[in-house]
């Protein structure tokens, strides 16, 4: 195992589609059971034994720079994106030199989590193999995702290398993504400049057998509608009265 002390959370986004709970703060900024969605995932990192979080910027985000002054309990550092929004790939090249050519945790802001029992992120240090990974991505349970609304991203091939559910044969299982994974700097090497999505660099790497993926014992929930989060909110109500 190596371990993974570093991670990069995605608080740049407009956060859209939350409006109108983003009408006066940042995406990450939302709470979910009494916690905000980024103390939500810096909590479950620092269990995990990260040292080292950046997180990007953009929309409302002295807002996000004053919330995260409070945490003491990990070493914050920024990535500005507040002239020009560099999408999910463009985000992490910006933010590369901070992780010194070291393997990195990548969270949405806007995914949580309940266990059921083995921790998510070191259950995803055990497998991370970065000889023959360039990215290792957390796989959700279809009949178990709570707010998501696609109809499947990716499938496990033997090995638990990855391909596109649009690629699967009939009888794969196909996976949801929970904005989840590890990520070798070498996956963003000789990246497109500018904004890009990390779809791009996915799709290289599945096609040199580097993309693996790993399933989440657990619950995801993703937050990304006013009505994601009142099912949230519901969700872990009836967990801690159980």
């Amino acid at each position: 195992m190596s371990k993974v002390s570093a991670a990069m959370i995605m608080g740049a986004g407009l956060g859209l589609r939350m409006r109108p709970l983003t009408d006066d703060r940042p995406k990450p900024l939302v709470t979910v059971g009494g916690k905000t969605l980024i103390d939500h995932s810096i909590d479950r990192l620092v269990a995990a034994g990260v040292r080292l979080v950046v997180v990007n910027l953009h929309y409302r985000a002295e807002m996000l720079r004053a919330h995260l002054a409070r945490r003491q309990d990990v070493e914050i550092l920024f990535s500005d994106e507040s002239e020009k929004l560099l999408d999910t790939g463009g985000g992490v090249v910006k933010a590369l030199p901070l992780f010194d050519d070291a393997p990195f945790f990548v969270i949405n802001s806007d995914s949580i989590w309940v266990e059921n029992g083995t921790p998510v992120l070191p259950a995803m240090q055990e497998v991370w193999d970065e000889s023959r990974m360039d990215g290792l991505l957390l796989l959700a349970d279809m009949r178990t995702a709570l707010g998501y609304e696609g109809t499947g991203d990716f499938a496990l091939k033997t090995g638990g290398h990855l391909i596109r559910a649009r690629d699967a044969a009939d009888d794969y299982a196909i996976f949801a993504y929970p904005g989840v994974q590890i990520a070798h700097p070498r996956m963003f090497a000789d990246a497109p400049a500018g904004a890009f999505s990390t779809n791009i660099m996915w799709d290289r790497a599945i096609a040199q057998d580097r993309l693996f993926g790993t399933v989440m014992n657990g619950t995801w929930i993703h937050v990304g509608t006013p009505e994601a989060r009142e099912e949230a909110e519901a969700t872990l109500a009836a967990l801690s009265a159980a």
